[in-house]
This record gives C-alpha cells, sequence and structure tokens, in this order.
C-alpha cells in the first residue's frame, strides 16, 4: 500500500522540481549571476516517506515549513533570497540602487558646493554695495562741507526707505532686506572688531595728561558712566509706566556664527608667517604700516576670537574687547622689541589714519560707517516695537543726552579740572566721531583727550554693562539697549548686543539719536554758553 504514495509523493516532487526550473530560468536570464540545479531533489528516506504522506506534506504546518526551508537550501543554495519580495533583495536590485546612491551622492555634493559659492558672492555683493554706499556718503559730506557724520544720515535714510517700501510694497522691503542679509550677519559678527582700534592706541592719547588730572577724568567718567545709565533705564521704565504701554516680545533676531577651528588657525598662520616676515623685511610691502598691517590685523582678529570663547563667568570680567587689544599690544611691544623700532612707532603704524598708507586699525575703523548703516536693517525688523514704545524711547535719549553734558560739566568743576579738560570730556557718552564735532565747537578743547575718553567710556560700559543691568534688574531689552548705548555708545552697544541680538534695535537707535541730540544741543549758543559757564 506504500507504493502508490510513494510514486505519488515522487510525481509531485519532480512536478515541483521541473516548475521551479523554469521559473528559475527566466529569471536567471535578467537577475541571477549562476543557475541553481533544480534536478537535486532530497533522496533521504526518512523524509521521502514524510513526503509521501499527503497529510504531512499538506496539513502539518511545521513538515511544510521544513519542506520549504529545505527547498530553499538545496535548490537555490545559501542565503538565497529567491521569492523575497523588495527592491533591494535581488543582485540586479542593489546594482540599480548602489548607481542611485552614488548619483544622489554627487548631486548633493555638487548642489552643496554651488550653495557655498553663491553664499559667499552674495556675501561679497551685499558687503561691498554697503561699503561703496558708506564711501559714497562720506566724499558728498565732505564736499558740501558739512561736518554731521554722513554715516548717521545714511542710517535713517535707508530705515525710511524701508519704512515706506513696507506701507506701498512690502515684498520689496522683505526682499531688500533678505539681500543683505549676509552683510549684516558679517557686520554683526565681527562688530566689536571695529571698535577696538582707537582702544589699541589709546596709550599715544594719554600720554601728555598729568597723572593728578587723570585720576580726576577716570573718576569722572566711571561715575558718569553708571549715573548715565541708571537714567536712561529708570526713565525709559517710568514713562513706559506712564503711558501704560505693555511690553511685548521683540523679534527673534539671528545671532551669527560660532568661530571655527580652521578659522583660528589661517589667522595663526598669517600672523606668525607675517611677524617673521616683517621682522626681516620691515619694508617688504613698501612701508614699515603695510608690512606691519598683516600681523598686527591677524593679532586683533585672535585677540577677539580667544576673548569670545572664553567661559561666561570669565567673559563678564574681561570681554573679549578688552583681550582684543591687550593681544594687539602685545604684538605691538613685541614686534617693537625685537625690531628694535620701540613700540611708539608700532602703535602709529597701527592706526596712521592716512588713506594711502592704512594700517590694521585703518582698515577696521573703515568699517565704522557701514555698521552704522547696518543699524537701520536692524531697526526695520523691530519697527513695530520702535513705534509702539517711542515715547520711552525718545524721552529717555534726550533726558539722558542732556544729563550727560551738563553732569560732566559740574562734576568737573566740583573736583577742580582744569576746564579745559573738562570741556574736552563733556561728549563721552558720544560715539568718537561725533563727540569730535561737538568739541570743534568749543575753543581750547583737546580732541586727543576727547577721543581717549570716549573709547575709555565704551571700555567700561563693554566690560561692565551686562553685569550692571542684571543688578540693576532691566530686564527688557528696551531698556536695556537704550541704557546701554546711552552710556557707552558704540563699544557697549557692541558687547551687549553680541550676547543679546534683541536689544541690538534699541541700542541702534540710541546710540545714533544721543549722538544727533547731543550734536543738536551744543549747538544750540544758549545751551553752549551755559555749559562753559558751569565748568567756569
Amino acid at each position: 500500500m506504500a507504493t502508490p504514495f510513494l510514486t505519488t509523493s515522487t510525481t509531485l516532487s519532480l512536478s515541483l522540481s521541473t516548475h521551479l526550473h523554469r521559473l528559475s530560468s527566466s529569471l536567471s536570464s535578467t537577475c541571477f549571476p549562476f543557475k541553481p540545479n533544480l534536478h537535486r531533489v532530497p533522496r533521504n528516506p526518512s523524509l521521502l516517506a514524510s513526503y509521501g504522506n499527503p497529510h504531512l506534506l499538506f496539513n502539518h504546518e511545521d513538515h511544510h515549513s521544513t519542506y520549504k526551508s529545505l527547498l530553499s537550501t538545496r535548490v537555490l543554495g545559501p542565503k538565497s533570497n529567491f521569492l523575497q519580495m523588495g527592491p533591494s533583495e535581488t543582485s540586479c536590485s542593489r546594482e540599480i540602487l548602489v548607481k542611485s546612491s552614488a548619483s544622489d551622492s554627487s548631486n548633493t555634493v555638487i548642489s552643496t558646493l554651488s550653495q557655498k559659492v553663491f553664499g559667499v558672492l552674495h556675501l561679497v555683493v551685499s558687503l561691498g554695495i554697503v561699503l561703496a554706499m558708506d564711501k559714497f556718503l562720506k566724499q558728498a559730506f565732505v564736499a558740501a562741507a558739512i561736518k554731521f557724520p554722513s554715516a548717521l544720515f545714511g542710517m535713517f535714510c535707508i530705515f525710511s526707505v524701508l519704512v515706506i517700501l513696507d506701507t506701498t510694497i512690502p515684498a520689496a522691503a522683505t526682499s531688500l532686506t533678505n539681500f543683505f542679509e549676509p552683510a549684516l550677519m558679517f557686520i554683526q559678527r565681527w562688530l566689536p572688531l571695529f571698535y577696538v582700534p582707537a582702544l589699541v592706541v589709546l596709550p599715544l592719547s594719554v600720554r601728555d595728561i598729568p597723572a593728578a588730572s587723570g585720576l580726576k577724568i577716570c573718576f569722572i567718567i566711571a561715575g558718569g558712566w553708571l549715573a548715565s545709565l541708571c537714567v536712561a533705564g529708570f526713565t525709559a521704565i517710568a514713562i513706559r509706566k506712564i503711558v501704560k504701554t505693555e511690553m511685548v516680545d521683540a523679534e527673534p533676531m539671528a545671532k551669527p556664527s560660532s568661530f571655527a577651528p580652521i578659522e583660528f588657525w589661517t589667522w595663526g598662520g598669517i600672523f606668525l608667517a607675517s611677524f617673521v616676515s616683517a621682522i626681516f623685511y620691515p619694508t617688504a610691502l613698501g612701508t614699515t604700516a603695510r608690512t606691519c598691517l598683516p600681523f598686527l590685523l591677524a593679532s586683533t582678529v585672535l585677540g577677539y576670537m580667544v576673548g569670545s570663547g572664553l567661559p561666561s563667568a570669565v567673559k563678564k570680567v574681561l570681554h573679549p574687547i578688552i583681550c582684543c587689544a591687550l593681544s594687539a599690544d602685545l604684538a605691538a611691544v613685541a614686534f617693537g622689541y625685537i625690531s628694535h623700532s620701540g613700540v611708539d612707532a608700532v602703535l602709529g603704524d597701527y592706526l596712521t589714519k592716512v588713506s594711502s598708507n592704512p594700517g590694521a586699525g585703518d582698515i577696521l575703523m573703515g568699517f565704522l560707517g557701514s555698521v552704522i548703516l547696518s543699524f537701520a536693517f536692524s531697526m526695520f525688523k523691530q519697527r513695530k516695537l520702535v513705534k509702539r514704545h517711542a515715547a520711552e524711547i525718545f524721552i529717555s535719549i534726550i533726558l539722558s543726552s542732556l544729563f550727560s553734558l551738563y553732569s560732566t560739566a559740574l562734576v568737573g568743576r566740583l573736583v577742580g579740572l582744569e576746564p579745559s579738560l573738562t570741556v574736552s570730556i563733556l561728549p563721552r557718552c558720544i560715539t568718537v566721531a561725533l563727540a569730535l564735532s561737538i568739541v570743534s565747537l568749543f575753543e581750547g578743547a583737546n580732541s586727543s583727550l576727547t577721543a581717549a575718553a570716549v573709547v575709555v567710556t565704551g571700555l567700561i560700559g563693554a566690560n561692565f554693562v551686562q553685569a550692571t543691568l542684571d543688578k540693576l534688574r532691566f530686564r527688557d531689552p528696551i531698556a536695556r539697549g537704550i541704557a546701554t548705548a546711552s552710556s557707552a555708545h558704540g563699544l557697549g552697544t557692541a558687547a551687549l548686543s553680541a550676547n543679546e541680538p534683541e536689544a541690538l534695535p534699541f541700542c541702534a537707535i540710541a546710540y545714533g539719536l544721543t549722538g544727533i541730540f547731543g550734536s543738536l544741543f551744543c549747538s544750540v549758543p544758549v545751551i553752549r554758553q551755559s555749559l562753559l559757564a558751569i565748568v567756569g
């Protein structure tokens, strides 16, 4: 009775083997690199006996799975993926996938490279336009014999244009802002550097001042900075309470990227190569100023990078601006000692103030006008907040400007400071460009002392403004921005905005308005005479 079952099993196995052989032959012609031998059926009697029972073959799941496993192993070879569905399961599919992945990777690399090239070109074009605009305005104001700073005029012009476009063609204002975004981020990233040159050459500016007078000036500057900051900040808060303007959050401002190690090593290499070259060939680039320019510029940049990487607790005491200035001064001292030229000569080459023979400081200060122009875009981004808080902004800045001028004159007389020196430090809270214009209205003023007083005020503000604002519990960006710029102008603005970009718009408008109101007040004969009367 076993013979029919055995015959049936054998027939079934051969039929199944023939069917699989035909199917495999059709597939192997396209995808399989080998031809499996489907005629190798199992000859194990025990297994064949089990296959001979139809109930065992078709009704029992364990024997059915065993048979499928056996076919997979014997017929198709070990680890075969035959009859498994999926794009990565066959050799031809894997080959297509490899080619597709290589193509996608190549396209990604090309796309990334093109984006980087486009980004660099976008930065160069946008920043070049801002620099060209600043240069054009300077030349126009010089030709017209206008003493008012051209960059401040340009800042308010740009802001006005953006506001008008936003009212009439909003898409145009947005497109214009987006176009200049790379330039704005570049300026914001390096903002403190552009105010450092006056601090680097500070030893040359204060050399001829007597020690006793210098101490009195330092007392006036330090105390006056704190007093001006308090007046501006508390006035802004008080006016808001009077007009009952509800404080709303400022528009989020993007923070510039941190410095990469490749940037540090690149500037370090420039410093070493140019420093050694300048020692052996002092006039390799024509003049000593141009020859010293690369390593003095690199030392300034490296100082800023190192200072920016310090822990937050350290930066509250040693601000990156101080590290920046100290780094440049140390480089000047080292070169002056090794080359036997003296530190004074090297600092003189750092800031020559001669366009045909620029030094590192001249290159950095060449961006100051562009910095002021860029403030227009920051103000525009926060235009709704500026409009909402116009009362506290304008009133606090006007009161702070008047307080700064009159308090300096009064304290100078009380401490017995020479009238000429007191007049020279009157515009201590106003940016250098406007401060020099203001003291030119007074006879006998020392412009070098004016620049030094402005720089020291900014240095104090840059180093201590954040800690002081926290102690005074000035929380909102309006009070912090106005108090900072009204008391410490550009250096304070650079220091605060580096960590609090949301305060930059209010720093910018306070920075500009403080200088404008100070210039206007001192231009009025009555106010100027009253200041002279207080000074004595």
